[in-house]
């Protein structure tokens, strides 16, 4: 069960820096409102994969404790 978490926190991950791209690439070329639209999601994107970091720890913690 774990290792989907830490899967979707890797996936969030690397859609963020996706859209990190897409809004540097969009803002090299003066698109100022395409690269603040990725930016936004690049944004929310880190969140949830901060929130599924989080997740991982707790259910990885509590596994560990179980198996003392």
């Amino acid at each position: 069960m774990p290792s989907n978490f830490h899967a979707r926190a890797a996936e969030l991950h690397n859609l963020a820096a996706h859209a990190h791209l897409a809004a540097a690439a969009h803002h090299g070329k003066g698109d100022h409102l395409s690269g603040h639209e990725h930016s936004r999601q690049a944004l929310e994107h880190s969140a949830k994969a901060y929130e599924q970091s989080q997740e991982a720890h707790r259910e990885s913690a509590e596994l560990a404790r179980e198996k003392e």
